[in-house]
């Protein structure tokens, strides 16, 4: 933490300072730069192994991916090493781990045996292990990053900062004298990583953050004095989203919409589904989807049982929609008396489960204060999937081709997730919406819910309208024209007087000229819609309307 920023930010108050205790730590550098840290970081781990006294191995990577390839490797190594090098146990430890598999870290190595934990950034701060004497530092994270233009977050990985290099290389010097293998070079320290990460509040979405603000009646919010003040972009793109929600108004003023969803802990789009699921019937239903959105993924993947894990996970799918999915997982946790020896038999995370029941108990207590329906849909779950488009129907996407859509406002192609309930279906909805659209190696939506046309037009109209095509015009013109036939034929069926004649026929003529004076307005409008589109019923993306520049 850079301690004299916020020094100065609050007046120049005084800093405390308490010293920990450590222990001398010696950094070595890397002498040229590395073209693959994680071929590197498994020779240095084999090198500290074979050649190093006593003492437990840390390593940073970058993420899961970089971790199980990392421990692959060296396993893979040690057994071409034969009998020759002594024992190395290998404790991998990221977010989506287990937790009891996390806590292995924790538990001594048995004797003769080595420790070589391979971690993320979450070592750096949050955990300290006895008896880490060398640290190997590969120089990266992996950072979040937020794309206002496109409305996309993206997992990065980026040099780390300084204050992160020190922090890691602290970990060495916890219980006695260690080493630091920084796998980059001193001059690289020196001269290209930055002194701090960029704040989170400017590589983020702000949504949340200028919600609550305009709460509190703060309307000109580029003026606000933020301590790290973030990009103008994304303040304006923030506005932009919440206006589109309804939160609010065409001069950047907050609804009374704005006022409820600001009252919830969420984000707006999940704030925004709980007040439209109470007004459908299904505010019960909607807060377990919500709850689940709130935490990372529950599933996890453990090394060795990657078919179980999937196969498990498919149990659970409800066919076009995993918000569905979501809400089943839960329900089937619920009828199983919350056990956690059934999230163990289905590869759940109970330690994630238990918090989205906490999350829920949390929301169901703030719908109650504020007087709010609780109700249930049972098996009614369109209106599930309304309330959810209700909130994301600017993050929907039409088909294009097999597994590949193009979001509707944007054109930018994007990709149904490998584990997404709509993968693999057989068939690919014409629409969905999506929960948020990540960049790893392609554009991937996720969290994905097929909807109808005629929701999106319902509740984006800023956005999209049903048109209708020029056969569904025709197939009108015909009925009309099959009409007039009828009735000329039963007129000619009837063999009556000429006055009796003369009275049907007065009628007739006035129907057939309304009819007919509607088929052309019918045609006449097809012809000027210049629509060649063959299909029933096409919903197409209209340009945003056109407001006055929010008041900031």
């Amino acid at each position: 933490m850079d301690s004299k920023k916020f020094s100065m930010f609050f007046g120049d108050v005084p800093v405390f300072t308490i010293p920990g205790r450590t222990f001398p730590v010696d950094v070595l550098w890397s002498k040229t730069p590395c073209e693959d840290y994680v071929d590197s970081a498994v020779k240095q781990i084999l090198s500290i192994h074979v050649t190093q006294g006593e003492g437990d191995i840390l390593v940073f990577m970058t993420g899961q991916e970089d971790i199980e390839t990392t421990c692959a490797t060296v396993e893979e190594r040690i057994k071409q090493l034969g009998s020759s090098a002594p024992p190395l146990t290998l404790l991998p430890i990221y977010s989506q781990l287990p937790s009891d598999m996390q806590a292995k870290i924790f538990e001594k190595a048995d004797k003769g045996s080595r420790k070589c934990i391979i971690a993320t950034n979450i070592a750096e701060t949050s955990l300290t292990v006895d008896g880490i004497l060398y640290v190997i530092d590969t120089g990266y994270c992996k950072l979040k990053v937020y794309n206002p233009r496109v409305g996309m977050d993206s997992l990065q990985v980026t040099p780390i900062s300084k204050a992160n290099a020190n922090q890691r290389s602290g970990r060495a010097g916890r219980t006695g004298p260690g080493r630091c293998y920084r796998l980059y070079t001193e001059s690289a320290y020196k001269h290209e990583l930055m002194d701090n990460n960029i704040p989170e509040i400017q590589r983020t979405n702000l949504s949340n953050v200028v919600l609550n603000l305009k709460s509190m009646g703060i309307e000109n919010l580029l003026d606000f004095d933020f301590m790290d003040p973030p990009p103008q972009d994304n303040i304006l793109n923030s506005m932009y989203q919440l206006w589109v929600l309804g939160a609010l108004d065409d001069s950047g003023k907050i609804t009374e919409l704005g006022q409820k969803m600001a009252e919830f802990p969420l984000d707006p789009p999940l704030s925004k589904m709980v007040i439209i699921g109470e007004k459908l019937g299904c505010a019960d239903d909607i807060v377990t989807v919500v709850s689940m959105l709130s935490i990372p993924s529950v599933f996890y993947r453990p090394k060795g049982a990657e078919e179980e894990s999937d196969a498990s996970r498919e149990k659970f799918f409800v066919p076009e929609s995993d918000h569905l999915t979501l809400l089943h997982i839960y329900q089937q946790w619920k009828i199983n008396q919350f056990s956690s020896q059934w999230c163990a038999e289905h590869f759940i995370h109970v330690k994630a489960m238990r918090k989205v029941r906490e999350i829920r108990g949390q929301l169901l207590d703030i719908m109650k204060q504020h007087h709010m329906k609780i109700e249930s849909c049972g098996s009614n779950w369109d209106l599930i999937r309304k309330a959810i488009t209700s909130s994301y129907f600017h993050h929907s996407a039409k088909i294009k081709g097999i597994g590949e859509y193009v979001n509707m406002r944007n054109g930018m192609p994007c990709f149904l997730h490998p584990t997404s309930a709509l993968y693999g279906l057989g068939y690919a909805p014409d629409y969905i919406v999506y929960h948020e659209l990540v960049m790893t190696s392609k554009e991937y939506m996720q969290v994905v819910t097929a909807v109808d046309a005629q929701w999106l037009a319902e509740m984006g109209p800023m956005f999209f309208s049903i048109k209708k095509s020029l056969k569904d015009k025709k197939r009108k013109l015909d009925k009309i024209e099959d009409k007039i036939e009828d009735i000329n034929e039963k007129d000619k069926d009837k063999d009556e007087n000429d006055n009796q004649k003369e009275i049907l026929e007065n009628p007739i003529k006035k129907i057939g000229n309304k009819l007919l004076s509607t088929s052309t307005s019918v045609v006449t409008s097809s012809n000027n819609s210049n629509s060649t589109n063959k299909s029933k019923e096409k919903t197409t993306s209209n340009n945003p309307r056109k407001t006055k520049r929010f008041g900031l």
